[in-house]
């Protein structure tokens, strides 16, 4: 996670970021608090019995590090333990506390999620804890969670209540609240379909070193087609993620200029907050000057100088496919005509395979079979514009959404061949 320096007012950014925690329905109009501790080491934070839907930025409270408050309503109810946080772990500087469905799930369980699912949910969350349930805004709540994150623990679950999360800034704060809600819906929707599959040390150790390494040049001024596509990727790589397609700490997206030339997601940055000129240009073994392009670049060349045809790349974490991706379960799309047309069939990937740097990754997508599920690392999604390639990964999200709600249901009844055949001979299908 990037730690840069903050120059954005406390209020603004409580505001901005419950406005996306209720927008991404990861909390309640009356649930949830988040708060900053400012270097004076005052805490600002959300205040008591206000809409969380319908916040300004007049609406958070400072509490001041003599006790006084700031503001036009009383702090949250919460404000005990996030004070008691503070005090535990000199080193947080933000709070997010929220009821997400999948978390509150854990908690009324008495569980927690595993973060081995994914090397990013695990390298984000940090250590997991589990603080026994007390009266919420008691001072028995605070010491309950700050016990937990003294021990040293970065993302906590509330017995019977909900979530808490910490972090060094506000954006790794919520980042790390959002890996953790999408491995935990991620494990619910996975148990649903399978037994679920976790990274071993040395699958976590892999991804976590892996590296692009390209050097560094000036790029000429850029032409209107550069120019168009950085607009498009901006605007879907934003819509992927207010659609859940994509989590903020992860997932690539990339469209081709030309040739050996293509744009592509920067590495470690809120893929929402991207603005056109952050997409990175990488040419051959060239990336643009004063950028840092994704770490799954090679991958998506590798795939550029085998296969042509293909002009746009996703990768991403949808969580009902990503759920298939954590089982050993195949992802059969032959479900509705949509899904075959779009998807035809879906490969599977090994774990690993998009980091090996022997371009191997290019050999699981052609354009009989534009879209593949890597194991225990979400889907790979190919296209012939940015538009086709988000179609493609929005018809594969719902399809494995339907499949898994569809087991609910009764048995899974897939198009028999004569209909494939049908379809292929309709739709011109080779």
């Amino acid at each position: 996670m990037s730690h840069s320096r903050d120059v954005q007012h406390p209020r603004d950014r409580i505001m901005q970021t419950m406005d996306r925690i209720y927008r991404y329905r990861m909390t309640t109009t009356s649930g949830g608090n988040l708060s900053i501790r400012d270097s004076e080491g005052n805490i600002w934070i959300t205040p008591a019995r206000v809409d969380k839907g319908n916040l300004t930025r007049n609406d958070i409270i400072c509490v001041r590090a003599d006790g006084s408050v700031d503001g036009p309503h009383p702090p949250s109810s919460e404000f005990p333990f996030h004070k008691a946080i503070y005090e535990a772990r000199p080193d947080v500087k933000a709070i997010v506390h929220a009821h997400p469905v999948a978390l509150v799930a854990f908690s009324i369980c008495r569980g927690t999620p595993d973060t081995r699912l994914f090397h990013q949910a695990h390298s984000v969350c940090g250590k997991v804890g589990f603080a026994p349930y007390a009266c919420p805004g008691t001072e028995a709540l605070g010491a309950s969670i700050a016990k937990q994150f003294e021990d040293g623990c970065d993302s906590v679950i509330l017995e019977n209540h909900g979530v808490v999360v910490a972090g060094q800034d506000f954006a790794s704060a919520f980042q790390r609240f959002e890996a953790f809600e999408f491995a935990g819906k991620t494990l619910i929707k996975a148990k649903q379909i399978g037994e679920v599959q976790y990274l071993d040390d040395s699958q976590l150790d892999q991804a976590a070193h892996r590296s692009v390494d390209f050097v560094s040049y000036q790029p000429p001024a850029a032409t209107t087609r550069e120019q168009e596509l950085r607009r498009q990727l901006c605007e879907f790589v934003r819509r992927g993620c207010r659609q859940r397609l994509l989590i903020s700490t992860e997932g690539s997206f990339s469209a081709r200029l030309k040739g050996d030339s293509f744009l592509i997601t920067p590495t470690q940055r809120d893929r929402e907050l991207l603005r056109a000129e952050d997409f990175v240009l990488v040419k051959g073994e060239f990336r643009e000057y004063g950028k840092l392009a994704s770490r799954a670049a090679n991958a998506h060349r590798a795939i550029y100088e085998k296969h042509p045809h293909v002009q746009a790349i996703v990768f991403a974490h949808p969580v009902n496919a990503t759920a298939f991706s954590v089982t050993s379960v195949p992802l059969d799309v032959r479900t509705i005509p949509e899904s075959y047309v779009f998807l035809r069939d879906v490969a599977r990937a090994p774990y690993g395979v998009q980091y090996s740097g022997d371009q191997s990754i290019a050999d699981y997508v052609c354009s009989r079979n534009p879209a593949a599920i890597l194991e225990n690392d979400g889907v790979l999604v190919t296209g012939t514009t940015v538009l086709d390639a988000f179609d493609r990964l929005e018809v594969l999200e719902s399809t494995a959404e339907a499949v898994i709600n569809a087991k609910a249901i009764g048995d899974v009844s897939v198009m028999q061949q004569d209909v494939i055949d049908e379809l292929c001979e309709q739709f011109n299908l080779a």
